[in-house]
């Protein structure tokens, strides 16, 4: 009795349950096998080399061997690649140029596709980044000194943050002396270029720990109680003024000035000439002019704190723009978090995760008083990487970088043909 009513049981159930179809079955492994190997087939070259010959060409037999090869031995497929014809306003209308398949009879309904594009060598790729506003100036003096830039030059930096940078900015122009500067510093254009303007503009300090100093009033207004430490005061009036955007590249920022001429028989206690040293007096008096805070002859300690890492920003933002510095650095002029109530200023941007309260690399906003002004520092150790302050930069000022795209002359071949794989199984419907 207990045999039957199981037997009954087992009857009634196979009667009335629904069992889902093949396709429903295979179709989500099928897409995903389809797209696995027009990727493989693409990056082995047999893809590309054939979609843009004409057939009979050898290259489509050699990509029917591939995707045979490519797939297991139940797979029926059919490879149809189409022309993309691009119509009145961004209408696309799409054109069979040729086909291949393994089957006779057809793929049937179960049956699953993917689809590829594919751009041949003579494409055009495009990237057009919004332009930030504002003068990007880059400090390449002839006549200064560069302190933690093993390796480099200030003028070499300079040469490689111009490839780097003036991509983004509408104009880019070189200090090339110290006398540049001091114009600079007064208010006064210094290139012909039309499209200069001294406010609001962005100022690339790319002498490492030194900071060029212009003879004259600077080095005269700029010294007292011993130190050339009011001259970096009066910088951080002028960032404030000009409301500009001042960078140090890397290390204790106006830890020494520098002027070749001016300088030319003194060093740094290290063997470089042309340099004074300012100490930690320097950031501390640049704080204040930034704040508008009287001067005083005051120190700002920054911070060691050996290894930072990348904050969830900068990952974004380094694939974002396509500039990769290490993820992780030293660290050991960081500067600390609590210059932002000493001098009223906001971190707005911060390439590495705070330590212990301390930036490694980090944008200080100015928002007290008139709140112009803004103070990027990258107290890494030396030697300098460049893509860090890129990186910095581009991360405060956050400038769009628009879609790119392939280009077609008239007359050339198609740049671009979509691939569409379709395939099923056999025995599987």
């Amino acid at each position: 009795m207990v045999i039957l009513i199981l037997a009954v049981a087992f009857i009634a159930a196979t009667f009335f349950a629904v069992l889902p179809s093949p396709k429903q079955i295979s179709s989500p492994s099928l897409r995903q096998l389809a797209l696995t190997t027009l990727q493989v087939l693409d990056t082995n070259k047999a893809l590309s080399e054939a979609v843009f010959k004409n057939p009979p060409d050898q290259a489509w037999t050699d990509l029917e061997i591939a995707l045979s090869a490519s797939l297991p031995p139940n797979i029926i497929y059919n490879l149809t690649i189409y022309d993309m014809i691009k119509g009145s306003g961004d209408a696309l209308t799409y054109r069979k140029f040729h086909s291949i398949t393994n089957s006779e009879s057809g793929l049937g309904t179960d049956s699953e596709a993917s689809i590829y594009l594919v751009a041949s060598t003579n494409a055009t790729f495009t990237i057009t980044p919004e332009k930030i506003s504002g003068t990007l100036y880059i400090l390449n003096c002839s006549d200064a000194n560069g302190w933690w830039i093993t390796g480099y030059t200030g003028q070499s930096l300079a040469t490689d943050l111009q490839n780097l940078l003036s991509p983004y900015f509408n104009t880019t122009i070189m200090v090339q002396n110290t006398t540049d500067l001091g114009h600079l510093l007064d208010g006064t254009k210094i290139s012909s270029s039309p499209h200069e303007n001294v406010t609001n503009a962005v100022i690339i300090n790319t002498f490492g720990e030194a900071v060029p100093i212009p003879a004259g009033y600077y080095t005269t207004q700029g010294y007292a109680d011993g130190s050339y430490a009011r001259y970096a005061y009066i910088l951080g009036q002028r960032v404030n003024f000009h409301n500009w955007t001042w960078v140090s590249i890397i290390g204790y920022p106006f830890y020494y000035v520098t002027n070749t001429v001016t300088f030319e028989s003194t060093h740094n206690s290290w063997g470089i000439y042309g340099m004074r040293m300012v100490s930690g007096y320097g950031l501390g008096c640049f704080l204040r002019g930034l704040d508008g805070q009287p001067y005083s002859y005051i120190r700002q300690s920054v911070g060691d704190v050996d290894v930072v890492y990348f904050s969830l920003d900068a990952h974004y933002y380094s694939n974002y723009y396509g500039i990769y510095p290490s993820p992780y650095q030293t660290a050991t002029r960081a500067l600390p978090s609590s210059i932002q109530s000493t001098y009223h200023t906001t971190i707005v941007s911060n390439v590495f995760d705070a330590v212990s309260n301390y930036y490694g690399a980090a944008t200080f906003k100015h928002t007290g008083g008139t709140g112009k002004g803004a103070f990027t520092a990258i107290g890494l150790t030396r030697t300098p990487d460049i893509r860090v302050t890129a990186l910095a930069l581009l991360m405060y000022y956050n400038p769009i970088i628009y879609k790119s795209e392939f280009t077609l002359t008239a007359g050339e071949r198609p740049t671009q043909r979509l691939v569409v794989l379709q395939l099923s199984q056999q025995g599987g419907s």
